[in-house]
């Protein structure tokens, strides 16, 4: 897949085929949003042309916004791009969200990019917006295609009698409800980091973690106890991870996220790894003694692998 960043009001479109143009913010990459590209990839196939998706970066809230906002990716522009590039995408256009470009009418977007663009059949979910304020709306877009290329509309699509969206997903991530958060997405919701030293008191404890230090960009689940996997050089290991602050032996520590991997005894300090989230067990919890911890750790442990013992190919 090619990608190509754009900066409004800098076009430069080496590539002056014609295309199908899948258009969305796609954080997430969820069922509808695979269901919106696929559609174009199936179009493309079908009349000879390139499937191309058109995306934004940084989210618009952040400029928007008149209060500084961090804004948290379900997946981060680099992830982003990594989803669709599996996908089967021929182009990939990052368009940067900026303050001119968040100025142009709904008009002046489908000229200066739908149509600069070559687009010969533009594929969208039925709210898409855009232009100023999101003005423009998919009902409009055949008006100012002036029969220039084609619109594909994609109906909502459902889950838990709701729209499967990333608001949505977002929600069930912060409560700790996984399981639903991976059906929406249709795949487990995965965050990237490097391992790195902590305080290696599980050690102590027979419960040696590792430390991921997360990409700052990922939405981080509920603090508590979870069923993971979790990668590393290219291996897959079944863990138990944990977010909090390890109330148990200090207050006031700062958020980390570890991870005891069963069954593996090899150092991985200041490799890259990626976590796979499927269930959450419990809420962090304050004990009395180390005792009393460990206690716990051994029934995490195996309620973590009674988990994967009944859901061995879960996705």
């Amino acid at each position: 897949m090619e990608t190509i960043y754009l900066h409004h009001p800098e076009l430069k479109n080496s590539d002056t085929s014609e295309k199908v143009i899948a258009l969305g913010f796609f954080d997430g990459l969820h069922r509808g949003h695979q269901a919106v590209i696929q559609e174009a990839k199936k179009i493309a196939k079908e009349k000879g042309l390139k499937s191309a998706v058109l995306t934004f970066d940084p989210h618009p809230s952040v400029v928007l916004n008149t209060m500084r906002k961090k804004v948290k990716y379900l997946t981060p522009i680099k992830q982003k791009v990594q989803k669709i590039a599996d996908l089967g995408v021929d182009i990939l256009y990052v368009v940067r969200f900026t303050t001119a470009f968040s100025e142009l009418a709904p008009e002046e977007f489908v000229e200066k990019y739908l149509v600069a663009l070559n687009a010969k059949e533009v594929v969208a979910g039925f709210d898409y917006s855009y232009g100023k304020m999101g003005a423009g709306t998919m009902t409009d877009l055949p008006t100012y295609a002036k029969d220039r290329f084609h619109v594909t509309i994609i109906d909502k699509k459902e889950a838990f009698s709701d729209k499967i969206s990333s608001t949505k997903i977002r929600q069930y991530i912060e409560t700790g409800e996984m399981e639903e958060a991976n059906q929406l997405l249709g795949y487990p919701y995965t965050t990237k980091g490097t391992v790195i030293h902590g305080d290696k008191r599980g050690r102590t404890i027979g419960f040696p973690t590792a430390n991921i230090a997360v990409d700052p960009d990922y939405l981080i689940p509920k603090l508590g106890v979870y069923a993971v996997k979790f990668r590393v050089n290219e291996q897959t290991h079944l863990g138990m991870a944990s977010i909090g602050h390890n109330i148990t032996f200090k207050d006031d520590q700062p958020l980390s996220i570890e991870v005891y991997i069963l069954d593996f005894k090899r150092e991985i300090y200041g490799e890259d790894a990626e976590i796979e989230w499927y269930y959450f067990f419990r809420p962090e919890l304050k004990f009395n003694g180390v005792e009393g911890l460990i206690e716990q750790l051994k029934q995490d442990e195996q309620n973590t692998r009674t988990y994967f013992a009944h859901h061995p190919d879960e996705f």
